[in-house]
């Protein structure tokens, strides 16, 4: 799976507060409907909770496949459960994996080369300014070899880079994998000193996410 391109998917959900109402035995086994339908499907699938932490998402499934069809088939079969039922998606998100023209190991996507899960995950789409693609490339690589070096400093962080150009609105989906929350926040502020900062034009919504089992996770949601 890894030497092929990937598709990403990050889709955030809502939850219709009559959930809450259902009976706890019905909840229980509508969580484990939802297992069972993402242990069966050929696609990867890591789970999240943005509980109390956003006003517009409560859960996370970060989705990734070959195949685009894939994704959309797992998600259909989820919203098919009691469960699906009961939610709305607030942000989707599209991306896919290809090598980068400037990060000399040429792969950049934890997920994907088999990382363990770590507890955190930050996500955010990232666009750039149109004059940074106007620069000569060898002008972008010597901006992007500084913006590198800073991310070295921080080995307990993972990176995720994937690509959204002519298939979701950004050019890039960021997630940055850690167990250590500061030490991305830190990294974030080192990295606004750089050069290519300059050539940001949005990195918003940044939505931290807590890993969380499937189960636990519907279970939190009260």
């Amino acid at each position: 799976m890894s030497e092929n391109r990937v598709f990403f998917n990050f889709s955030f959900f809502r939850i219709d507060p009559k959930w809450r109402w259902m009976a706890d035995l019905a909840k229980e086994e509508s969580a484990k409907e939802i297992e069972q339908v993402i242990r069966n499907s050929k696609v990867k699938c890591r789970t999240y909770s943005t509980l109390g932490i956003r006003d517009d998402a409560e859960f996370l499934l970060w989705f990734a496949s070959e195949s685009l069809e894939e994704i959309q088939g797992l998600i259909s079969k989820i919203y098919s459960t009691v469960f699906g039922k009961y939610i709305v998606p607030s942000h989707v998100y599209l991306s896919s994996t290809r090598p980068s023209i400037y990060a000399k190991s040429g792969r950049s996507a934890s997920f994907i080369i088999g990382n363990e899960q770590k507890k955190y995950v930050v996500v955010y789409p990232f666009i750039k300014t149109r004059d940074w693609y106007l620069l000569p490339l060898d002008e972008r690589k010597k901006m992007m070899d500084e913006h590198i070096e800073v991310g070295h400093k921080f080995p307990q962080v993972l990176l995720n880079t994937t690509y959204s150009f002519g298939i979701h609105d950004q050019d890039f989906m960021l997630a940055f994998e850690t167990d250590e929350l500061h030490a991305f926040q830190d990294l974030i502020m080192q990295l606004r000193e750089t050069k290519v900062s300059k050539y940001i034009e949005k990195d918003t919504p940044m939505i931290v996410c807590v890993k969380k089992d499937i189960i636990p996770l519907i279970s939190s949601l009260g």
